[in-house]
């Protein structure tokens, strides 16, 4: 009896350290800014040309962006990555937009590639914001004319944001409902929902979004969830349409190519018109449409 008493002490304290350590360290869970600090390739390895940018942050840090321009454009994408690597992994994502008929400005957050400072959640919305506000104020270009799309947590960002500008529409790919709901399906064993100290709350910022929503995810994703790109499509305001991708977490653009350039052609064909900000929109089984 004694031994098991002791085995189950060991256990329990050995489960109460990874609880704490999941606690302190869990920033180095979500930001994974040092899988690439160098930039690997530009544009120009699959033919497009491109400008560099330099952002400024709120706290005066300088964020390293693209701005990879398309002939004839319709309108803009404002690409808000994932929580790895930099602007030079997203040449796939690139090639789908300039296909549609899209420029594109990507940015890397504080910390990420070539982007001074260190990331936080606060300072990525920062971050978007202050790439929004680049793109509105020192180009021009009119809000009705930009795409927010985020891929994964960089979904949650894209929300929050769209949440408060008025874009033309904005796009979910791969992207969580919330990250302490994420962690809960990644670490069943320990309470995460409790332990998080990030909301990223995507959903949540859906209630605010009233431009036109198109939420992309595939049912084999290993990281997020099929069943979160769903309840996220449920979320959303009409109009709206959900996009079936086919891969893994990291395959959207690479494996999708031609189902993305299909899908944007049909979604913004539709919404991307608008001369004046887009107004809330009755709910309807109408305005909304899954595509597989």
């Amino acid at each position: 009896m004694r031994t098991l008493i002791i085995a189950i002490a060991i256990i329990a304290g050995a489960y109460a350290l990874l609880v704490v350590l999941l606690y302190w360290f869990q920033a180095r869970l979500v930001f994974y800014p040092q899988i690439g600090r160098e930039l690997v390739a530009t544009p120009a390895a699959i033919g497009l040309r491109h400008e560099e940018v330099s952002i400024q942050s709120a706290d005066g840090n300088a964020l390293h962006a693209w701005y990879v321009p398309a002939d004839a454009a319709r309108g803009v994408v404002l690409f808000v990555h994932g929580n790895a690597g930099n602007v030079s992994h997203r040449l796939d994502a690139f090639g789908v937009f300039n296909e549609a008929g899209l420029s594109t400005l990507i940015f890397d957050y504080r910390g990420y590639g070539k982007s001074t400072g260190t990331p936080s959640e606060r300072n990525t919305y920062e971050d978007a914001q202050a790439a929004w506000d680049y793109l509105t104020g020192v180009r021009g270009i009119p809000p009705q004319r930009i795409v927010i799309i985020g891929e994964s947590l960089g979904g949650a960002i894209a929300a929050w944001l769209a949440a408060r500008v008025d874009a033309g529409a904005l796009v979910l790919t791969c992207t969580f409902t919330s990250l302490p709901e994420l962690a809960g399906s990644l670490y069943p064993l320990f309470p995460s929902k409790v332990l998080s100290r990030f909301d990223y709350d995507t959903r949540g910022s859906l209630a605010s979004v009233h431009s036109p929503v198109l939420v992309a995810h595939a049912p084999d994703d290993s990281i997020v969830p099929y069943a979160h790109g769903l309840e996220l499509f449920e979320a959303a305001h009409a109009p709206k349409l959900f996009l079936e991708l086919t891969g893994s977490h990291g395959d959207a653009f690479r494996l999708n190519r031609a189902r993305w350039v299909r899908t944007l052609d049909q979604f913004l064909d539709q919404y991307l018109i608008a001369a004046s900000p887009p107004q809330p929109q009755p709910e309807s089984a109408g305005d909304s449409i899954q595509i597989k």
